[in-house]
């Protein structure tokens, strides 16, 4: 799939989620809807002439949080990111027939509603990561001016169904599910979400997935960074019941800092299967 058809589909996304974005990250959020806010108002001062500073990197720019613009045509017209190769070109065209016409469609809306916001997975281009995007979008007139950020912390939510997911499978089709998740295979990785599995029986890892040199390590001598006991209190806790909970500090891969990790935990057969979710 071309730049130009997946950045279609992203403002596809973008704009037709309205009402299922999930909560965002408090801090990140004001600082979008700040940002957008700013826009909006320069905008307004400025009518089109506004995007010239859209589309450079000064004040409307800040992290990786940028303005971008559409019309109501699906015409990308301004842009402070990676996307400012599309200004000029309307992405609508390369969507087929009933994608583009969801798109037209989704693009129409009225304006008088405020702000907006919707959630959605795109490339982040610092990473080349797939990864969930939150974002705050509002219309004037025939432009459409939207402000997005990149979300680091999967939720409780999604890690109970990517635990569930590597469960079943796992019960499903063993060796097949280890290997795809020692090989990053399967959407067994999401965002900072992963699945880690122990045997049980000789209480090693033989799947993990971010970090293979885990594998074979015996889990019952897993620590935290400071030193704090991490795998035999989990094994102790698995050991009495088929499903538990456990929370310890861990580094966290997306945001690369040791964090407050909460994990969910599940027996399947003779093997620990493990999810957890972070928070700062």
């Amino acid at each position: 799939m071309g730049f130009v058809h997946k950045f279609a589909c992203l403002c596809l996304l973008l704009l037709a989620s309205l009402g299922q974005a999930s909560a965002a990250t408090k801090d990140d959020s004001q600082a979008a809807i700040a940002l957008l806010e700013k826009a909006l108002a320069y905008y307004h001062d400025n009518g089109d002439k506004a995007f010239a500073a859209f589309s450079r990197q000064g004040e409307f720019v800040d992290k990786d949080r940028y303005v971008f613009v559409v019309d109501t045509k699906g015409v990308m017209l301004a842009s402070g990111g990676p996307s400012s190769a599309l200004i000029g070109r309307d992405v609508s065209e390369v969507l087929g027939p009933d994608l583009q016409k969801a798109f037209k469609q989704a693009l129409m809306v009225p304006e008088g509603n405020g702000i907006q916001q919707a959630e959605y997975r795109w490339q982040n281009w610092a990473d080349g990561k797939v990864e969930r995007k939150h974002v705050f979008y509002q219309r004037i007139g025939q432009r459409i001016l939207a402000v997005g950020y990149y979300l680091p912390r999967a939720s409780a939510e999604q890690a109970k169904t990517l635990l569930d997911k590597a469960s079943a499978d796992l019960g499903k089709d063993e060796k097949g599910t280890l290997t795809a998740i020692n090989s990053l295979k399967g959407g067994y990785l999401q965002d900072d979400l992963y699945v880690f599995v122990v045997d049980l029986n000789t209480q090693r890892y033989v799947a993990h997935g971010t970090n293979l040199r885990l594998i074979n390590t015996d889990f019952g001598k897993i620590s935290d960074p400071e030193g704090k006991p991490v795998g035999e209190p989990i094994l102790a806790l698995i050991g009495k019941q088929d499903e538990g909970e456990y929370e310890y500090r861990w580094k966290n891969p997306v945001t690369g800092k040791v964090e407050d990790k909460h994990a969910y935990l599940k027996k399947v057969g003779h093997f620990l299967v493990a999810v957890g979710y972070y928070s700062p």
